[in-house]
């Protein structure tokens, strides 16, 4: 099942390690197989506010996803985004495609 990525980042110091970090985190997710979905964008607010930026990358599954992110190429980057940004960063599977709202119900 496809796991993702998720992070929601706030006051992102846009400087040289941020811009290190955005040059090179593509090469970190391609032995995982991960891919960019969601990568910030312009947010149509329709309830409530959120700011900073939405992250999302999948990944084929939550085995990958993890691996992704104690790889020693991701964790030697990792610094640079934390350094100059606050977020909450989590993994999360994802849904079958025949999904329906009330199967949560039954747990």
């Amino acid at each position: 099942m496809t796991s993702y990525a998720v992070g929601r980042l706030r006051n992102v110091e846009m400087g040289p390690d941020i811009v290190t970090y955005l040059e090179t985190i593509d090469a970190t997710l391609a032995p995982f197989q991960g891919r960019f979905i969601i990568h910030g964008g312009e947010k149509e607010e329709l309830e409530g506010a959120f700011p900073g930026d939405l992250i999302v990358i999948a990944f084929p599954d939550r085995q990958a996803a993890s691996a992704w992110y104690a790889s020693p190429a991701y964790q030697a980057i990792l610094p640079k985004r934390t350094r100059n940004s606050q977020g909450d960063v989590f993994l999360i599977d994802g849904v079958d495609e025949d999904h329906h709202a009330a199967d949560i119900l039954s747990g």
